[in-house]
């Protein structure tokens, strides 16, 4: 069966009626990062039900599940809060659809966070992760069964997925706010249930850094539809959860999504 990237034009008029930004970044927002979006100027919000093209999937906890188009540092920005996992039911097309929509509305820049078990042993809960590469480990691609553009080739290049020169530009902007940022490749693993002790070290062995249940459909699909990619993990918990309390992973967690908050501001304030 053939597919289309493409998005519901309703959608594209939903948006564009709503706000007279025209977005040039997009930011997907993952578990518990969801408070950038608070601090957007001129921010008009959109729940997700109202958009034609978003997966109908049931809401995950510290997902708030809108779309808020604003500025961050005078940038105007298409906010994801929240997103569709592939555990809910859907399929990587249809989880890739924030980078899809962030395409059609003139994106150029895509930035994906997430919470996600560290695999190794030098990063610890609160660690933030700037994400160099990706496992595909999901058992789908969003781009299967697509033509390609224009009727053309489906084989999009991958070597680099997450683009050297907007983290770079991230490295600086952590230096500069005296933040510690960690590198490391990112397995994107099905889910729903957590690894399992044997799995992680598997991870650790294929040279894993982080693991986690999205990100991946939505990078793929963003680099076929030709935005730059800046991906960010910050990791919630240890792999198999090994380590902390639930109760000191939430805390930890919390003090943590204010640094990358005011990391990713200020990162998209110098693009």
């Amino acid at each position: 069966m053939t597919v289309s990237l493409t998005v519901p034009e309703a959608d594209v008029i939903r948006i564009r009626d709503a706000s007279h930004l025209r977005p040039r970044v997009a930011i997907v927002l993952g578990s518990g990062l969801s408070g950038l979006a608070d601090v957007a100027g001129e921010s008009v919000a959109i729940p997700y039900g109202e958009l034609e093209g978003f997966p109908r999937v049931g809401s995950v906890v510290g997902h708030a599940g809108r779309l808020v188009v604003g500025t961050l540092g005078g940038v105007p920005t298409l906010l994801f809060q929240g997103r569709a996992h592939q555990y809910q039911g859907v399929s990587a097309l249809d989880a890739a659809y924030p980078a899809r929509l962030a395409a059609a509305l003139g994106c150029e820049v895509l930035i994906v966070t997430n919470a996600a078990g560290g695999v190794v042993e030098r990063l610890s809960v609160g660690d933030l992760v700037l994400i160099s590469d990706h496992m595909n480990l999901m058992g789908t691609n969003p781009l299967t069964g697509w033509p390609g553009p224009d009727g053309g080739f489906p084989f999009i290049p991958m070597r680099d997925a997450y683009d050297p020169e907007l983290r770079e530009l991230m490295t600086q902007v952590a230096a500069d706010q005296g933040v510690a940022l960690a590198e490391g490749v990112y397995a994107g693993l099905l889910g729903p249930s957590y690894e399992t002790p044997a799995e992680v070290a598997m991870l650790a062995r294929l040279g894993a850094d982080v693991v986690g249940m999205s990100t991946v459909p939505e990078v793929i699909a963003a680099r076929a539809l030709g935005l730059q990619v800046l991906g960010m993990s910050l990791v919630t918990n240890a792999a198999a959860g090994v380590g902390l309390s639930h109760a000191e992973v939430i805390e930890a967690g919390d003090r943590a999504a204010v640094q990358l908050q005011r990391l990713v501001a200020e990162f998209v304030s110098r693009l």
